[in-house]
C-alpha cells in the first residue's frame, strides 16, 4: 500500500546527540546569511509599488486593533489528490525573500524549510535551499517550549533551540528554530513583512512513498509555533485557519475572516484532543442508513491525502461496500495496487461521476448547538479515485495498518469541494460545500 504522507501524528524530540549539534554549536558552522551579515534586520519596508508594504512592528496599537478585526490572507493552493498526492502553497521568506513550496499540514505546527546550514540529508527541492538568518531561537524561550510541547526539556546548547519532528510514515525533519521574515499580503491591500519562528531543517529522511517535490511543510495545526498561532499573536489576524480544496486541483488557505459563519455547519471541537483539529461523538451513517458506530473522535487533517476508519468502521464499511455493489457491473481488481481495494468496469473508467451512481454517500453527524446533529457528506466523489490504470479505487484506508488504533482521520479526499473553517477562537469547526475554484480576493467576497 502506498501511504501517503499523514502529518497527524508527529513527534518532537530535543536532539541530544553532540554530534548533531555540531553543525551549529561551533563558530566555525555558525549560520550565517546568504549575504555574510550576522543578522537580518527585521521589518525592512518593502520595494512594491503595488501594494501598500509595511513591517508589523512599525504599526500602532490602535490600527493593530481595527486592521486585526477584519484581516486576512489568501493564498492560493497547487495540486490534488491522485495523482500528485499533496497540496502545496508558495510562501516568500527571508531576505531578501524568496518563493518556497510548502506541504499543507493543518494535522502539524510546526514550519520548517530545508535548510543550507549546512545540508547533511536533503532531497531534491524546487528552489535552491532555503539559507537561513542567525537569528536563533534560544533554548529557553516560549516558542521553544511550545515546539517540545513541555517546559521540561534538556538545553545541550543554551542559545538554539533543537527540534525534529516526524511524521507517520516515518517521514522526519531534524534541525533548529530560526526567525525569519514572511512576506504576506492581506486582502486589503497592506503587505506586511512578518517576522516568525521556523524550522531550519538540516537533515530530512523521506521514505519513497512520502517523498514530495516540496521544499519543506507548513504547519497550521493548534499549537503555538504554528504560523496561524504566530500571526495572532502579533495582533495582526483572527485566530482562524481555512482552506478549500478543489476536486478539479488547486484550491486556496487563508488566515482570519474570509467567510460568512451564517452558511457553515458547525461542531465544537473536541475536549479529548487539544493538539489537532477533532470533533468527537460522531455517529456514521452509511447511504443514509445508521451503522451503530456512534462517539467517533475524528481529526480533520490536510496532512494526510486519503481518509482513515478504524478498523471496526472500516471492515464495516468494506462490508456494506460488498453488499450495494453485489450485481452491480463492477469487480474488484486486485491487481491495481493503487490503493488496498479497487473495481474494474467492462471499460476503462475516465471520472468518479461516471461510476459514482454505484455508490451511496457516506456521512458523519456531529454534535452542533440545535437538535438537528451538524452532518458531514461524503459523497462517493469524496471517497473514490480513479487510478491510472481506468479502475475506481477506494479513498477511505484502514487506520489500524498505519498505527492510528481507535482514531479516525478526514484527509483531503473527503474534504474536497468544502471550505473548513477552523476557529481556534471559539473553538469551533465548520465547512460548506463551495466553488473551491474561486479564490477570494478580497473581503467583499464571501463564502
Amino acid at each position: 500500500m502506498k501511504l501517503e504522507k499523514l502529518g497527524f501524528f508527529i513527534v518532537l524530540l530535543l536532539l541530544s546527540s553532540s554530534t548533531s549539534l555540531a553543525w551549529f554549536g561551533s563558530s566555525k558552522n555558525k549560520i550565517s546569511t546568504a549575504n555574510g551579515r550576522n543578522s537580518i534586520l527585521p521589518y525592512e519596508q518593502s520595494s512594491s509599488s503595488s501594494s501598500s508594504s509595511s513591517s508589523s512592528s512599525s504599526l500602532s496599537p490602535s490600527f493593530l486593533n481595527r486592521f486585526r478585526s477584519g484581516s486576512s490572507v489568501v493564498f492560493p493552493v497547487h495540486g490534488n489528490v491522485y495523482p500528485v498526492g499533496f497540496y502545496n502553497v508558495t510562501l516568500s521568506i527571508g531576505h531578501p525573500p524568496r518563493p518556497y513550496f510548502l506541504d499543507i499540514d493543518t494535522g502539524s505546527d510546526l514550519t520548517w524549510l530545508q535548510c543550507d546550514a549546512p545540508c547533511s540529508r536533503c532531497s531534491q527541492t524546487p528552489h535552491p535551499l532555503y539559507r537561513p538568518s542567525n537569528d536563533l531561537v534560544p533554548c529557553r524561550h516560549p516558542m521553544c517550549a511550545s515546539v517540545h510541547q513541555s517546559d521540561n526539556y534538556d538545553c545541550e546548547v543554551e542559545h538554539q533551540c533543537d527540534y525534529e519532528v516526524e511524521y507517520a510514515d516515518h517521514y522526519s525533519s531534524l534541525g533548529v528554530l530560526v526567525n525569519d521574515v514572511y512576506v504576506l499580503n492581506f486582502t486589503n491591500g497592506v503587505q506586511l513583512k512578518v517576522r516568525m519562528a521556523l524550522g531550519c531543517g538540516y537533515d530530512q529522511i523521506f521514505p519513497d512513498s512520502s517523498y514530495h517535490p516540496v521544499d519543506g511543510m507548513l504547519g497550521l495545526g493548534r499549537g503555538k509555533s504554528s504560523l496561524i498561532s504566530q500571526l495572532n499573536s502579533q495582533g495582526l489576524v483572527r485566530n482562524v485557519v481555512g482552506h478549500c480544496l478543489s476536486a478539479q486541483g488547486g484550491g486556496y488557505i487563508f488566515f482570519g475572516d474570509v467567510y460568512d459563519s451564517s452558511r457553515l455547519a458547525w461542531t465544537p471541537m473536541s475536549s479529548r484532543d487539544s493538539k489537532h483539529y477533532s470533533a468527537g461523538a460522531a455517529e456514521l451513517t452509511f447511504g443514509g442508513k445508521r451503522t451503530g458506530f456512534g462517539n467517533l473522535l475524528a481529526v480533520f487533517d490536510t496532512g494526510s491525502s486519503y481518509t482513515y476508519f478504524n478498523s471496526n468502521a472500516y471492515q464495516a464499511l468494506i462490508s456494506w461496500l460488498t453488499k450495494e455493489l453485489a450485481g452491480k457491473p463492477i469487480k474488484e481488481a486486485p491487481e491495481d495496487q493503487t490503493l488496498p481495494l479497487c473495481w474494474y468496469g467492462k471499460r476503462p473508467f475516465r471520472s468518479v461521476y461516471e461510476v459514482r451512481k454505484y455508490f451511496k454517500p457516506i456521512a458523519l453527524g456531529f454534535p452542533s448547538s440545535g437538535r438537528m446533529k451538524a452532518q458531514f457528506e461524503i459523497p462517493p466523489e469524496a471517497y473514490l479515485i480513479i487510478s491510472n490504470m481506468g479502475n475506481v479505487c477506494l479513498g477511505i484506508l484502514n487506520g489500524s495498518e498505519v498505527g492510528m488504533e481507535g482514531l479516525n482521520l478526514i484527509g483531503d479526499i473527503s474534504m474536497l469541494d468544502k471550505v473548513m473553517v477552523f476557529d481556534n477562537e471559539k473553538q469551533l469547526i465548520g465547512w460548506a460545500p463551495t466553488d473551491c475554484n474561486r479564490v477570494p480576493k478580497s473581503r467583499d467576497v464571501s463564502i
